[in-house]
This record gives C-alpha cells, structure tokens and sequence, in this order.
C-alpha cells in the first residue's frame, strides 16, 4: 500500500474525517563533511525519500499525534510543562513549542504520520520529521508568514532544546529549501545560499549502507573540533574557513601531527566544495566524481573518521569504475554516496552487495537517490 493510502487509512479510523497531507524530505549532501563547525561550506540536496503526514486542527489545545511506523500513539497540550515521554513525540512537541516562542499561532491538531526515509543510514529522517510539521504548523495556522529559513532554525532549535542534539543547521535547512534538480551550496558562517543544477544525465545516485556503526569509547567529533579550533587559534583566526594549505604549513612544527592532518583536510575539504560548484555549473560530472573519491581519502586517512567497512565498499566502487564516492555523514559506519553511470550501475550494486556480504557476513543496504522538492503541501 501507498505511504499516503496507509496513513489516511489511519487518520480515517482514528479521527474521523480527512485532513491536509504535507511532506517534507531526507536528505543526502554531495560533498562538504566537517566544514560546518569550521565556517565552511555545505552542498547537500533533498531526495525523494519523505515523511508524510496527514493533519487536521481539532478545535482544543491538545495535540494527537499516531506514529504509524512505530505503530505508537501520543497526546500533549502545548505548554512547556507538557513535554510527553516518548523520544518520537518531543521532536513534534518541540517544533509547536518553537513556534510559539517565536510569537506564533499553533493550535490544538490531530495527526498520522509515517515515512519512506531509511532509519539509520544518515539521511535525517528526524530533520525530515520536524520539517514537515514546521511547514503544517505554518499554513494551517500562520498563513505561511514564517519564512522558510526561519522553519529550517526551528527544526534545528528544537534538536537543541527538547532533544539533546546539538546539530548545525544543514539537514533542516536542506529538508526545508530542497528544490528538484538541485543542490544547494550553504555558507555556514555567513547562512547565505545559492542553488546549483543537478541533472547528472547517464548517472544515477545511489547510497550504500554498510549497516555498521561502530561504537566509540571517547566523543571523536569533539575531538576533531577540538583540534580544528586549536590550530585556528595558532593561526589568529576565528575558523579554519579563512586558513590557506600555505599559512598551515607555516605552522606544521608548531602543532601535533594529528592536529595538523585534521586541519589539512578541513582547507582542502572547502577548496573541493567550490570545484564541485563549478563542475556542475560546467555539467563536468567527472570532475565531481574525482573531488567525491579524494573527500573520501581525506575523510579517511587525515579525519580518521571512516572504517574497514566504508573503505571496503569505495574500493569496490573504484574497482567497478563508478565515476565518484565517498564515505557520507560524521563517519564510523554508515553510507557511501555514488555517482554511477547508468551502464555499470547494475554491476556496481551486485558486486557491492556480494563482495561486502562475503567478507561481513551481510550484505548491504541500496538506496537509490534522486534530488526532490523539500517541505511542501501535498496535492
């Protein structure tokens, strides 16, 4: 059955009659890891993977709410005090308190939701989750006065304050503002942003999930960010976006190994994500595959972010010819992300998933991606 069928199947037994559908996406980012927390730049797209959701303003102030995934029901009223139990639950609680903190109207509503976004594998699905009930929020109660960027910070600030993630702004922002056909380059120091064609024609895009995420006893992401901040102290700068290759190696004796490697793959990191821009603008797809395949050797032997398992799986892609791909997300388990020509793409996924479930014991997980429309009202 149909995402939409299954969820208004639901909302008819639950609340009667039919609401609004809204929608809003996972989302994948092409290139750009590690340079949001240093002033750098993001380039990431919405897919056409969603979470769906079917609303209806219930004339009181209390929100009900069915997680037909979860196969889970949840009920609150919308003051601070009324923050329910279930970790599903506050991400919905959060965006209404959000809302309201910010001088807007929401109302008491019923609600069935579900999703096609693959839990897991790094492609948002709770940015997805906040986003689609941001922009309800905003139609069915504020006349859509809240601007967009404003719904991205709000899923973004609801992370924060009622889930205990600390995140940057980049996958609400990209759930929100998706466009189809494009990738978005954001600036995370000045929040500015501009839209790039994607029309890989004779490529497809496709996520490998390796099904792994390892465990680790100390935080590494803090660690990283740690060094970064270190060395653009050294350099008397606010963020490694201003450092050059040139400054830091006229640093190299003053500083770790460790922190000077971290801090190379940063500069050389934000110089890939505006060849990428220019290679697309240029429709030159062979070119953003060659920056996808070095992001994902920096990520891996200068970040010292990636595993046995994701090294495994981009060795096989070079091996198969797939023209980019590169570990996706913080690292440590999780996807590749690969630009695949259309004649290899069936060869790729099979020798991916047989070569992989040999040596691991199973096989992989294939998204395939293609660049959609973010937060909408649903026709």
């Amino acid at each position: 059955m149909e995402l939409k069928e299954r969820i208004d199947k639901r909302f008819k037994q639950d609340f009667g009659e039919e609401g609004t559908f809204y929608a809003s996406a996972g989302r994948i980012n092409l290139i750009g890891e590690h340079t949001d927390y240093n002033g750098g730049f993001v380039f990431p797209g919405a897919i056409d993977k969603v979470i769906m959701a079917e609303i209806k303003p219930n004339g009181t102030d209390k929100v009900r709410v069915v997680s037909l995934d979860l196969d889970d029901t949840a009920e609150f009223g919308l003051n601070e005090t009324d923050a329910p139990k279930a970790s599903w639950a506050r991400y919905i609680f959060g965006v209404c308190r959000e809302v309201l903190k910010r001088g807007g109207v929401v109302k008491g509503f019923d609600a069935v939701f579900a999703g096609n976004v693959p839990l897991g594998a790094g492609l948002s699905s709770s940015a997805a989750l906040e986003s689609c009930f941001a922009f309800a929020i905003n139609d069915m109660f504020n006349e859509n006065n809240i601007e967009k960027f404003e719904l991205a910070r709000i899923g973004q600030s609801t992370e924060h304050n009622y889930c205990g993630v600390n995140c940057g702004i980049m996958d609400q922002f990209a759930s929100v503002m998706g466009q189809k056909g494009k990738l978005m380059r954001l600036d995370c120091r000045s929040m500015e942003y501009e839209y790039f064609p994607f029309n890989p024609e004779g490529y497809k895009l496709v996520l490998v999930d390796s099904v792994v995420k390892h465990e680790l006893a100390d935080s590494p992401y803090n660690k990283r960010r740690q060094s970064c901040e270190r060395v653009a102290k050294r350099l008397g700068i606010e963020t490694l976006r201003d450092a050059t290759m040139e400054m830091l190696d006229a640093i190299r004796t003053d500083i770790t190994a460790e922190d000077y490697f971290r801090a190379k793959f940063v500069i050389e990191e934000k110089d890939r994500v505006l060849a990428v821009c220019d290679a697309l603008v240029a429709g030159d797809y062979e070119t953003v595959g060659e920056k996808m395949y070095e992001t994902h050797h920096g990520l891996s032997k200068d970040y010292e972010v990636s595993c046995e398992e994701l090294d495994y799986l981009n060795d096989i892609a070079k091996e198969c010819g797939v023209t980019g791909s590169r570990i996706m997300g913080g690292g440590f388990g999780g996807c590749t992300i690969n630009l695949v020509k259309d004649e290899l793409y069936d060869k790729f996924v099979q020798t991916a998933m047989s070569k992989f479930a040999e040596k691991y014991g199973h096989a992989p997980k294939v998204y395939p991606v293609v660049i959609s429309d973010g937060a909408h009202k649903e026709a």
